[in-house]
């Protein structure tokens, strides 16, 4: 009975932590792919470029 309570918790943590996993993405994705990001780093490789010829 203590090794199926032990399996349920492991599998709760693993659980927990794919679901936060999830939300953490979610939130990376929405950050990057927002426009002052995309506008910054359009600048960023633009002025690099520039320099470069």
């Amino acid at each position: 009975m203590k090794r199926l309570i032990r399996v349920w918790v492991l599998t709760a943590e693993y659980a927990v932590g794919t679901v936060a996993a999830c939300a953490f993405a979610a939130v990376l994705y929405r950050v990057v792919t927002g426009s002052s990001i995309v506008t910054g780093l359009t600048d960023l490789v633009e002025s690099a470029l520039a320099t470069l010829s």
